[in-house]
Parts: C-alpha cells; sequence; structure tokens
C-alpha cells in the first residue's frame, strides 16, 4: 500500500516504562493482571501452607532426635556413675578385707586370753575397741557350737557321732572363722559330730546279753 506525502503513517507507541512518570506509582501490566485472582489482591495460594506443615513437621523430629538423644546420654552417665560407685565400693571393701585379714592373729591371741581369764583391765579395754571396730567395717566371726555343719565355710579336723544330734553339727571349735561382706576370709576349724541312730532295744523274749 502506498502512501501520499499528505498521508501520515499511524504510529502505535507502547508506554512500557514501570514507573507512572506523572504519578510516580508502578503500572501493573496485563500480564500481571492476569496473574492477579479476582479482587485485585495477591491472596495466598493454598499450597503455601505445605511448606509451613512441612518445616513444622521437621522441627518437631529434630526436637524428638534431640531428646532421645539427651535421654540416651543421661542414662548412659546413670550407668556410668554406677559403674564408678560399685567399683569405689569395691576398691574399698577390698581394702579393709586386707586390714581386717591381716590382724585374724591377733584376734585370736585375745580370743585365747579371754578364754584363760587373762584379759582384764586396761588390756581387756583396748581389746574390746580392737574387736568392735573391725566389726563395724563389715568382719563377722562364724563357728559356733551349735551350728548346722557347712562344707564351704567350716573345716572339719575332728568327727565323732552321736544320736543326741540330727544331722551333722559343729560340736567343737577350734579356730574362728571369719567372712567380710559375702567374702569368706578364713575358714574355721571345727569338730563335727554326725547323728547315730540308737540301738534297738532287745525284744521281750531274747535275754539280755551279759556284759
Amino acid at each position: 500500500m502506498t502512501t501520499t506525502p499528505d498521508e501520515q503513517p499511524n504510529v502505535v507507541v507502547h508506554d512500557r516504562r514501570r514507573i507512572d512518570p506523572e504519578t510516580g506509582e508502578v503500572r501493573v501490566t496485563q500480564v500481571e493482571e492476569s496473574e492477579t485472582p479476582e479482587g485485585g489482591k495477591h491472596a495466598a495460594p493454598e499450597e503455601s501452607a505445605a511448606p509451613e506443615v512441612d518445616q513444622a513437621a521437621e522441627l518437631k523430629l529434630q526436637l524428638d532426635e534431640r531428646t532421645a538423644d539427651l535421654q540416651r546420654l543421661q542414662a548412659e552417665y546413670a550407668n556410668y556413675r554406677k559403674r564408678v560407685e560399685r567399683d569405689r565400693e569395691a576398691v574399698v571393701n577390698g581394702a579393709k578385707a586386707q586390714v581386717a585379714n591381716e590382724l585374724l592373729g591377733v584376734l585370736d591371741d585375745v580370743e585365747r586370753a579371754a578364754a584363760h581369764g587373762d584379759l582384764t583391765g586396761a588390756f581387756k579395754a583396748v581389746a574390746d575397741k580392737l574387736v568392735n571396730a573391725l566389726h563395724s567395717t563389715g568382719l563377722e566371726p562364724f563357728g559356733h557350737e551349735g551350728e548346722e555343719f557347712d562344707p564351704s565355710v567350716h573345716e572339719a579336723v575332728q568327727h565323732s557321732t552321736s544320736p543326741d544330734v540330727s544331722g551333722p553339727t559343729v560340736t567343737a571349735v577350734l579356730r574362728r572363722g571369719y567372712r567380710f561382706g559375702d567374702r569368706v576370709l578364713r575358714p574355721a576349724l571345727v569338730g563335727v559330730t554326725d547323728h547315730e541312730p540308737s540301738p534297738e532295744p532287745p525284744a521281750p523274749d531274747q535275754p539280755t546279753p551279759e556284759a
């Protein structure tokens, strides 16, 4: 198509400036208007709640993991304290038992002196303090007449029988035994009497044998 000199071409100018030079406001393009929901305001899409839910779930998972780690550390520390306390108590009891074991000979001398009546006056007071101090630490004597014989703590050096006992019984104590807690420091040397059935009386129609 040919235009005459008097005719001016129809020129269309599109103003694509984002800022309106007259008002200074930001222009909204047709594309933005088409993307804008009804009402002219950008409403938050429903999908935006999903990231918040995922973030909350992730935070809760991390919190649960940290809580489980803390509980595990607390349990390990409690077990560690129990183990240390148990080991410390074992060391202390072992040291006490060793000292008490070294003094068993002294206790034997004190017991023999008391049996012979030689432990009197100031010597008796000192001996009583020594015995009471050792007993307070956990030292326990055993091996007394009338006890049931126990081969795990008694060492029989004499043996006899009698109808007066119902089973193996300690009837003589030659040396006292001692234990410290569950640990036997020294067995007791004892004489044991076992049960012996009484002889049956002779029948009435049989004469009594002469001596």
